[in-house]
C-alpha cells in the first residue's frame, strides 16, 4: 500500500472518530506531525484551514459523506498546494477518518502560469484589434474608393501579419530591428544580391515597439516603392541604429536616409494626412518616444526616438 502511494505521490492519515491519528503513511515534507501530534491540523495548516479541516472531517464523521478540499501553505521553496480527499472507512472493530493527502503545488503552479498567459494574451489581442480598427478607419477617411481602400488597407494588414508573426515566433518577447525590417522590406525588395543598408544596433524591441515600427517601416517602404527610389529600381537609402538621449534617460534613434533619384517626380502621396499621422504620431505616441519627418526634392528623412523601455541591447547579436 505504501508503495502504491509513493508512486501515486499522495500520503494518508487515518484518525478516529475523536480525530487521534491511528494510522499514516508516505505524509509529505512539511506534514509529519500529522501522524504523530493529537489534531495538529491547526499547527501544521494554520488556525483557519485547520479549523476548517476539523469542522470538515467531523461532518464527513457524521454524514458519512466523502469530502474534499484544497490548503496552501507557504514554504521556504514557495506556496505549496495540498488536495485533501476525506471519507468515513469503517473497519472490524474500528471506525474513523481516512484523509489521503496529495501534492498539486505544481498542477496549481502550471494553472496559474496558463491564466497569466491567457490574460496577457487577451489585453495583446485587444491591442491588437483596436491597431486594426485605427488603421481602418483612417484607411477609410483617405480613401478616394473602394479598390483603393481595400489596396492600402490590406497592405497595412500584411505590414501588421509580418510583425505579429515575428513577435508570435519569438514567444511574444518581440523582434530584433534588423530580422523585422527586412521582413517589411521582403514584398518590395526582393533583390537578395544588393540588400538595402542596415547599419548600427540590432536593438530587440518589445512586442509593442515591434508593431508600431513596423507600421512606420512600412509607410516608408510603400512611399518609397510608389515615388522613391525603390520603384526606380535604385538603392540609395540607408536605415541607421544608433544610441542616443531621450528627456535625459538612454534611447536609440531609428534613421531612415532616403536619396531620391533625379528622374523620380517629387508628389504628395495620395494620402498624406494618414502616412504623416502613422510616422509622426500614432507611432511615436505608442512607444512614448518621438518622431521628425522631413522630405525635399531629393532626398527623404524619418527620425524615430525610442526610450529604453521598450527595447534592449542584446550583447554578441
Amino acid at each position: 500500500m505504501d508503495l502504491v502511494l509513493k508512486k501515486s505521490g499522495s500520503g494518508y492519515v487515518y484518525q478516529s472518530d475523536d480525530l487521534d491519528t491511528v494510522l499514516s503513511g508516505n505524509l509529505p515534507e512539511g506534514l509529519q506531525r500529522l501522524a504523530t501530534a493529537h489534531q495538529a491540523d491547526e499547527s501544521v495548516f494554520g488556525a483557519d484551514d485547520g479549523t476548517r479541516l476539523i469542522a470538515l472531517k467531523r461532518s464527513v464523521a457524521s454524514n458519512n459523506t466523502p469530502a474534499s478540499t484544497e490548503i496552501d501553505i507557504t514554504s521556504a521553496t514557495g506556496v505549496l498546494t495540498y488536495r485533501i480527499d476525506i471519507e468515513r472507512v469503517d473497519t472490524p472493530g474500528m471506525t474513523g477518518i481516512l484523509s489521503v493527502i496529495t501534492d498539486i503545488s505544481e498542477t496549481r503552479h502550471r494553472e496559474r502560469i496558463l491564466k497569466t498567459l491567457l490574460r496577457e494574451l487577451s489585453h495583446r489581442s485587444k491591442n491588437l484589434l483596436a491597431i486594426i480598427q485605427g488603421i481602418a478607419t483612417q484607411t477609410a477617411r483617405q480613401a478616394l474608393s473602394l479598390d483603393y481602400f481595400l489596396t492600402k488597407f490590406r497592405g497595412r494588414i500584411q505590414s501588421l501579419s509580418y510583425s505579429q508573426d515575428l513577435v508570435t515566433d519569438s514567444s511574444w518577447r518581440g523582434a530584433y530591428l534588423f530580422a523585422l525590417t527586412e521582413r517589411q522590406f521582403s514584398a518590395y525588395w526582393p533583390d537578395s544580391e544588393t540588400p538595402i543598408s542596415i547599419n548600427g544596433i540590432n536593438a530587440h524591441l518589445s512586442p509593442n515597439a515591434t508593431l508600431h515600427i513596423g507600421l512606420a517601416l512600412h509607410e516608408l517602404i510603400v512611399n518609397s516603392a510608389s515615388y522613391g527610389a525603390i520603384s526606380a529600381g535604385v538603392n540609395s537609402l540607408m536605415i541607421d541604429c544608433f544610441e542616443t538621449i531621450l528627456d535625459e534617460n538612454e534611447a536609440i534613434e531609428l534613421a531612415w536616409i532616403e536619396h531620391l533619384p533625379p528622374a523620380a517626380t517629387q508628389r504628395e502621396a495620395d494620402e498624406p494626412t494618414f502616412a504623416r499621422t502613422v510616422l509622426e504620431r500614432v507611432v511615436p505616441m505608442a512607444i512614448g518616444g518621438k518622431a521628425m519627418y522631413l522630405t525635399t526634392p531629393d532626398r527623404i528623412e524619418y527620425h524615430l526616438t525610442i526610450p529604453s523601455r521598450e527595447y534592449e541591447i542584446v550583447t554578441g547579436e
